[in-house]
């Protein structure tokens, strides 16, 4: 009974001691920071990674990172000098410096980002409010982003926290306003059409006028060269039938009453009501055609 007793109060003492041992030792990390604190009271400040130790139930530690941590700003409206109202998303970077002032200005992350956030906030009003959207949309942009983060590092210093940079991911306009804008835009874009449309209307009159005024001068001159030729034709012919006529003025005469017959009798119902001593049938009424001419 007794060795057995002595066992448990030995494995008991044992325990006791591992827990007072654990109490007494902590780690930190190479991105981390520490603050030793005492019933409240500030001990001493480890930045150094390592094994550390305190007074095991007496002291506690706050662990802080040393690394930089980002903080994003809900969306803030905001009115430039010119009275453009913009919807603004600001994230900001920054690291905590001096664990002491941070314990005792904001305790928590929590706390640290409440506060940084309003600063930004009212520094995004203030600064943006004595600036125009022209610069917002030029080079002279990096110089009010630069104005920011320097209010908002003064606002922040008080708190441990350096802010190394601030930054503007999206500055939209409100929607009214977007909505306005993009109906001129419309109304603009509307117009403009409409004026080339009409002037593309006169440039086809112009060039449809053009076509037609070509057309009228190369139908006039073909017709004009259609008529010289059909005189030259005409002249041709003539010369040619008085040349046949000179030749042999019966045989001329003939083939005209030939043609002429052809001409007459060409459909299958005509009909004539002649004297058998008209002229037109003069060859016809002839007994001497198809007899060998006299010698001379």
């Amino acid at each position: 009974m007794q060795p057995t007793r002595t066992l448990i109060l030995g494995l008991a003492a044992a325990i006791a001691i591992l827990i007072v041992i654990s109490s007494a030792l902590f780690t930190v990390s190479e991105n981390e920071q520490a603050i030793l604190l005492q019933f409240g009271a500030v001990q001493r400040i480890d930045r150094t990674a390592g094994l550390k130790f305190k007074l095991p139930f007496v002291q506690n530690v706050v662990i802080y990172e040393k690394r930089l941590l980002d903080l994003a700003s809900p969306p803030e409206e905001v009115i430039l000098s010119d009275q453009t109202r913009l919807v603004v998303d600001a994230f900001a970077v920054y690291r905590i410096d001096d664990p002491l002032k941070f314990y005792q200005a904001v305790r928590t992350d929590e706390g640290a980002r409440q506060r940084l956030t309003s600063a930004m906030n009212a520094t995004l009003r203030d600064v943006l409010g004595g600036t125009t959207i022209v610069t917002m949309l030029s080079k002279d942009r990096e110089g009010v982003m630069q104005a920011i983060r320097d209010k908002v590092n003064d606002a922040a210093t008080p708190m441990g926290i350096i802010v190394a940079d601030v930054r503007i991911s999206r500055a939209n306009l409100p929607e009214s306003i977007s909505q306005s804008i993009y109906g001129r835009m419309k109304s603009e874009r509307e117009r403009e059409a409409a004026e080339y449309r009409a002037q593309g209307f006169e440039q086809a009159k112009e060039v449809k006028s053009k076509a037609d005024r070509e057309r009228t001068v190369i139908l006039a001159d073909a017709k004009r060269q259609a008529d010289i030729l059909h005189g030259q034709g005409d002249a041709q012919a003539t010369q040619i039938y008085a040349d046949a006529f000179g030749k042999d003025p019966d045989f001329y005469a003939f083939w005209r009453s030939l043609e002429a017959y052809r001409k007459a009798f060409a459909g299958d119902d005509s009909e004539f009501v002649l004297s058998p001593s008209s002229d037109f049938l003069r060859y016809l009424n002839r007994t001497d055609l198809g007899r060998p001419a006299p010698a001379k």
